[in-house]
């Protein structure tokens, strides 16, 4: 949970600019109202990290797609070797 929330942070800190975090936001399937509300927040990046929206916007499905496995596959990676 903690690491999920930590690369949640990580890519809001990328996304510099409240248009590029709402056009990203977009691409991941974010409502624009909802995108445009989180894409213009002023609180810090740890905070935005745990928003509803960036955790709906960042699933397991989709931090697996992009090369972040669960702990349990990973787990059960290593143990099958």
């Amino acid at each position: 949970e903690w690491l999920r929330h930590k690369i949640r942070t990580i890519y809001w800190k990328q996304w510099k600019k409240v248009k590029t975090k709402f056009k990203e936001l977009k691409k991941l399937g974010v409502e624009e109202e909802k995108a445009w509300i989180c894409a213009n927040m002023r609180n810090g990046n740890w905070y935005c990290g745990g928003y509803f929206v960036l955790q709906t916007a960042f699933k397991n499905k989709k931090l697996r797609e992009l090369g972040y496995p669960t702990f349990t596959e990973f787990y059960l990676k290593i143990c099958e070797n």
